[in-house]
């Protein structure tokens, strides 16, 4: 039984959009992740700084124009729940390329098997 061309060429079509598209998604989803490991590791090099302070040194946090004073406790507190926030989206992130990179290989698969028919698995 044979496929009609018009029909291959639209699927071929479809599948290349998929390909491109998971593409510029992985592209996206790497740029993502290097830029939350980047403020983990931004978060971690602060907090050994403000660790080697003693401890009634005065820390401000910037606060739109202007700069608040707050207890230490409260800025390592809040780091680290920065921190670990980061370490879960990274986790969420890592599972979402996975899935892109497997919709990425499957796609080229299939438009290798639609120009090769004669290599049929």
């Amino acid at each position: 039984m044979s496929i009609p061309n018009e029909a291959i060429q639209k699927l071929y079509q479809e599948i290349e959009a998929q390909l491109v598209n998971s593409q510029q998604q992985i592209g996206i989803c790497k740029a993502q992740i290097s830029t939350k490991q980047r403020d983990i590791r931004l978060m971690e090099l602060t907090s050994k700084e403000m660790g080697s302070l003693p401890k009634d040194t005065s820390v401000y946090e910037g606060v739109g124009k202007m700069f608040v004073n707050v207890p230490m406790d409260t800025v390592d507190k809040r780091m680290s729940s920065e921190t670990s926030q980061l370490k879960s989206d990274i986790s969420g992130l890592e599972k979402k390329l996975y899935s892109l990179e497997m919709t990425h290989k499957n796609s080229k698969d299939n438009i290798g098997k639609i120009l090769n028919p004669a290599n049929k698995s």
